[in-house]
């Protein structure tokens, strides 16, 4: 009976705690996109702008909810609910850390929701059947610019989908194995002592480039900057989703969010080592908690002695004080093992987050030519080429 019990905490942590990260990631991706382009950002709702996804939410549940007339009604409608559902579906198989015990019950469980023997294949199999929700979109809503995005997605999505694979393919050879639980714990070894045997470390840093194409696939797949093409707003109005609104307009961006933070996940899982930090020495499970405190102590600082604005007397002693606790949370003995893990797990996914948002704030658009172009006359052969090479060291080191 506790498993199943557990099972069930753990679906409702997992569900409350990624569709809360997809709503502030929208947040967090104004905030960075301001700061780079030296404005403001959203700061009227809440304190730093901080209530803007509730207020974002509440306003696409209240808004008029329109259907075109000239729509396919039924693919219309089912559009945005094979992009949500194939989006979501994917963190399921993501470890989010080692088994760990839980604290006061003493049952071991895996952070993390199910391991499946074919895990790897799963989030690619759900980002195949994704592509069908804008196609759909752009076909149903019969409208000439909605039908050029989902064209443009479809062939893009497939056209990325096979570097995006022979990429993966490249630590599954190495690992020998689909299982992303095991994937990751291959990697927990230690190389000369000290260093993890991160994938894109191995056979003299090779697979590194074999991570480099994952991450150029990945911006194609979930249709960002500087591959946006389907959505090309100065020439399509908004894409594949211009007939659309209210919650079945915002369906279709939060699936492009769930999908970009299961790829950084995935990433993380078959390239940079899971939950382990870059390097072991004696200390390193002090460091999570040691950064916690100290950004909790500079926002004590700025809250009070420091005042850059006058609300922040009272916003960033809060925060502090926040920041403060979680990081001497870190050094609960019975938390350790749960909190560390997940904070180099965490930070290695925010990282390549920070590097989608960055990478929309600096880079135009490519032309449709030169995106297809890249892909197949450039990113393809790489692949394949790259692929052979590591099977030929694969089989030569080991």
């Amino acid at each position: 009976m506790n498993f199943y019990v557990l099972s069930l905490v753990k679906i409702g942590l997992v569900a409350f705690v990624f569709l809360t990260a997809l709503a502030y990631l929208q947040w967090i991706e104004r905030k960075v996109i301001a700061h780079v382009q030296v404005r403001v950002g959203p700061n009227r709702v809440g304190p730093h702008g901080l209530l803007q996804p509730l207020t974002d939410t509440i306003k696409l549940l209240t808004k008029e909810d329109l259907i075109p007339s000239h729509v396919n009604k039924f693919f219309y409608l089912l559009a945005p609910i094979i992009g949500v559902c194939m989006a979501l579906i994917s963190i399921a198989v993501i470890p989010f850390g080692p088994k760990i015990t839980v604290p006061f019950t003493g049952v071991e469980t895996w952070l993390g929701l199910t391991d499946l023997d074919i895990g790897v294949l799963v989030p690619l199999a759900c980002s195949g059947i994704g592509v069908y929700a804008v196609a759909l979109a752009g076909w149903s809503s019969n409208n000439k610019y909605a039908l050029l995005g989902g064209l443009r997605a479809s062939a893009q999505m497939i056209s990325y989908e096979l570097p995006l694979a022979l990429a993966i393919a490249a630590p599954l050879l190495m690992h020998n194995s689909l299982s992303m639980r095991e994937i990751a714990e291959k990697q927990t070894t230690l190389k000369f002592g000290f260093l993890y045997n991160w994938s894109i470390f191995a056979y003299g840093g090779v697979p590194f480039f074999a991570f480099i194409i994952f991450l150029i696939c990945a911006f194609a797949e979930t249709n960002r900057i500087p591959f946006d093409l389907p959505e090309a707003e100065n020439e399509l109005v908004a894409g594949f989703h211009t007939e659309y609104s209210s919650m079945k307009f915002a369906s279709f961006f939060m699936a492009e969010y769930a999908n970009m933070t299961t790829i950084c996940c995935l990433a993380v899982i078959l390239f940079l080592g899971g939950w382990t930090p870059p390097v072991q020495f004696p200390g390193v499970d002090f460091i999570p908690g040691i950064i916690f405190i100290l950004s909790g102590l500079m926002m004590l600082y700025h809250g009070t002695v420091n005042l850059y604005r006058a609300r922040d007397k009272y916003t960033l002693p809060i925060f502090g004080i926040i920041f403060c606790g979680i990081g001497l949370a870190h050094f609960v003995p019975f938390l350790m093992p749960i909190l560390v893990p997940l904070f180099w797990f965490l930070s290695k996914v925010l990282f390549l987050l920070f590097l989608y948002i960055w990478v929309r704030a600096t880079l135009p658009r490519f032309r449709y030519d030169q995106l297809m172009h890249f892909a197949w006359g450039w990113m393809f052969p790489v692949s394949i080429g790259l692929l052979f090479l590591i099977g030929l060291l694969v089989v030569v080191w080991t």
